[in-house]
């Protein structure tokens, strides 16, 4: 015979504590027929009476008060762990499971984590930066973030700002070497190129042409597979980079770097955040995510404007009349 044991021990246990198994019934929200159900299910089930019955009062055998000191601590400590977790749920203490690529992403996702740890100091952020996409679940992920679509089923993704791949260089890179003035221009120039950390390969550039973007070879005077070693380089004139907007900007804007073929910069791709479901989630999860939205849907401070991209590079475009 099935038996839910479960229900069967909390009935056996109330009944004892209460006397009367209509009240352990109450007590536990089941009808009395249930209640009687699952006390002949445990009786049955162990072969032994736990109950001495009469029209008015229950009281316990002593298989049943042994199996009462034995059984209730136990069921005690489960009930509490299960409101422990169901408290859990909805604390904002706690781990909390980050997830998003090492190139261009961390300093975006530092400053997100430092905000969020001064709103609620007791969460404790395990961030696992990787630009090769692992299994979420097995990792145990309660937030990430990546660039294009998501590999993993059942996951819900928001768009949060475009990722520009600007071409760019330092103004002494153009007082030194000329400017390009096109696409066919750059094989004559010194380029550096990211070498993949997960797969080793040498990333060609990516430009638009016409309505498509398409990979655009160039030979590296400087190969590298860290995104900061690379815009060391661009930004002491050694090269000219393509560096994804984000790392860029605060570059461009000071004037240290200046965008170059801006109407060949692509339009391909966007980071995202992806969550599972907000129901099932810990409320600090829920709160990361919102946190997150905020701050960079179309944040501006990531996202270089047409003018930004366009704007005379005046010290680069002299430099170039000159040679």
């Amino acid at each position: 015979m099935a038996i839910n044991e479960l229900r069967s021990v909390s009935a056996f246990i109330k009944a004892a504590e209460l006397g009367s198994l209509r009240k352990a019934a109450q007590a536990l929200n089941i009808s009395p027929q249930a209640a009687s159900k699952a006390l002949a299910q445990l009786e049955e089930h162990l072969d032994a009476r736990l109950f001495h019955r009469t029209t008015r009062v229950m009281s316990l055998t002593d298989a049943g008060q042994r199996l009462l000191e034995e059984v209730q601590p136990a069921l005690l400590g489960v009930q509490r762990a299960l409101q422990n977790a169901r408290t859990a749920k909805d604390e904002f203490a706690g781990p909390l499971r980050i997830a998003g690529p090492r190139t261009t992403f961390q300093p975006i996702l530092w400053r997100l984590v430092e905000e969020f740890c001064d709103l609620h100091p007791g969460i404790q952020p395990d961030v696992l930066l990787d630009d090769r996409v692992g299994n979420w679940v097995e990792d145990r992920v309660d937030v990430g973030f990546r660039l294009g679509a998501s590999p993993h089923e059942g996951v819900i993704a928001r768009k949060l700002f475009p990722l520009q791949m600007v071409i760019c260089g330092a103004p002494a890179y153009f007082e030194h070497y000329g400017l390009p003035d096109s696409l066919v221009a750059l094989a004559a120039h010194r380029c550096s190129a990211f070498r993949h950390p997960g797969t080793g390969r040498v990333a060609p550039w990516h430009v638009r042409l016409g309505d498509q973007t398409i990979d655009q070879p160039v030979v590296p005077a400087i190969c590298s597979n860290d995104e900061v070693f690379e815009l060391q380089a661009v930004l002491a004139g050694r090269v000219l980079g393509q560096l994804a907007g984000v790392t860029a900007a605060p570059y461009i804007r000071s004037g240290q770097l200046v965008p170059i073929l801006a109407d060949h910069m692509p339009d391909f791709a966007s980071y995202f955040v992806y969550f599972g479901s907000r129901t099932s989630q810990p409320a600090r999860a829920r709160a990361f995510i919102d946190l997150a939205v905020e701050r960079l849907i179309d944040n501006p401070e990531y996202v270089l404007s047409g003018r930004e991209l366009t704007g005379e590079p005046g010290r680069a475009r002299r430099s170039a009349h000159k040679q």
